[in-house]
């Protein structure tokens, strides 16, 4: 017996019902077990600090972690700037490529029409109009020359925009990993931005008694922005090029400033912020990045450091600062903290020097 049109046969209807309760259940499984995942993805959090002590070493923990962190971020936003400006003139050299392959497609749409319709000289019309068998040679010759150069055009602006456009693809797809690496570190820097602050703001409620214990205690970062500064960078600091002394003259004029996670200046500055604003100073470009930054110039061991060289510290690279001798530095130290003049072997984790030319 034939079902009428939408209707569903009962013994279906029964088969269909009864899977319902399964599917539900294999559901619900899958979606308890990608929660699952999720949850067992994020570490649990610590137990929240009980004393001023407690506090402040988790504020320079995760302090320390944010300052890895932000270097990275710097890096991932020097990449990306990178990658979208390589993207747009990638985009802008197949649009060019593109308009020369129409062109030389119009060009030998033309030729081929004016030999049929007569309007242009036709191997035809030079059979017709030749005075003998050389002249005709010569005449089919130079319609061979014309054809084939036409053709070479067309052929040459055909490769250009096929490459034009792997090219844009290709940096295109570079575009987008970096936004994806940009996106990644500026989550996980907003995660460690919300864990400081958290911390700060149980610091803040403890008691003037419990937070001087803690300053005594830990040598906190709220004591280390009023240290006072070694004798020797009060003196006056020489360095051997005029680029290296403006860059010198620059970050030791910021001092006092504060320090700001990914910041470039002029008010606040992160670590490789000050000294790229320094080294702007004299018309040198350095990335806004550690990492990249130790990757510039030429390698300086310990020994032969000289003033305006570039110090780096920790391993992979996440913290910089500027030599200007006597074993000392001129940097922004950590959030909490001001830009100012420490020896370097107050960071620890030395990890090389760079100098920079101009």
């Amino acid at each position: 017996m034939a079902t009428p049109l939408g209707r569903t046969p009962a013994a279906a209807r029964s088969r269909r019902s009864s899977r319902r309760p399964a599917l539900a259940g294999r559901v619900v499984l899958a979606v308890a077990g990608v929660v699952g995942v999720l949850f067992s993805a994020v570490p649990a959090q610590a137990a929240p600090p009980a004393t001023s002590g407690e506090a402040a070493a988790l504020i320079a923990a995760r302090g320390h972690e944010l300052e890895v962190i932000t270097e990275q971020f710097n890096e991932a936003r020097e990449t990306l700037t990178a990658q979208q400006a390589a993207a747009q003139t990638a985009a802008a050299q197949l649009e060019q490529a593109t308009a020369t392959l129409a062109g030389a497609q119009q060009s030998v749409r033309g030729i081929a029409r004016s030999a049929w319709t007569g309007e242009g000289l036709g191997s035809f019309q030079a059979l017709m109009t030749s005075d003998s068998a050389d002249d005709f040679v010569d005449r089919m010759s130079t319609l061979q020359l014309v054809a084939g150069h036409q053709n070479g055009i067309l052929e040459a602006a055909a490769g250009a925009n096929v490459a034009a456009a792997q090219a844009q693809a290709t940096a295109q797809d570079a575009a987008a990993q970096a936004q994806a690496t940009y996106d990644k570190v500026a989550a996980q820097q907003a995660d460690l931005r919300k864990q400081v602050a958290e911390y700060q703001a149980v610091y803040d409620q403890l008691s003037a008694q419990e937070r001087q214990a803690a300053t005594d205690a830990h040598g906190n970062r709220a004591s280390r922005s009023t240290e006072r500064e070694p004798a020797a960078a009060s003196g006056p600091v020489v360095a051997n090029s005029e680029a290296a002394q403006i860059a010198i003259d620059t970050a030791m004029a910021q001092r006092g400033k504060p320090y700001v996670w990914a910041a470039s200046g002029p008010g606040s500055f992160d670590c490789s912020g000050l000294t790229a604003y320094a080294y702007r100073a004299a018309g040198v470009s350095l990335a806004h990045s550690s990492a990249l930054q130790s990757k510039t110039g030429q390698a300086v061991s310990r020994a032969d450091l000289q003033p305006g060289d570039l110090v780096f510290f920790y391993s992979p690279v996440s913290h910089v600062g500027i030599y200007i001798g006597n074993g000392q530095m001129v940097h922004a130290p950590t959030s909490g903290d001001v830009v100012k003049v420490a020896s370097v072997d107050s960071m620890g984790g030395f990890n090389g020097g760079r100098r920079i030319a101009a």
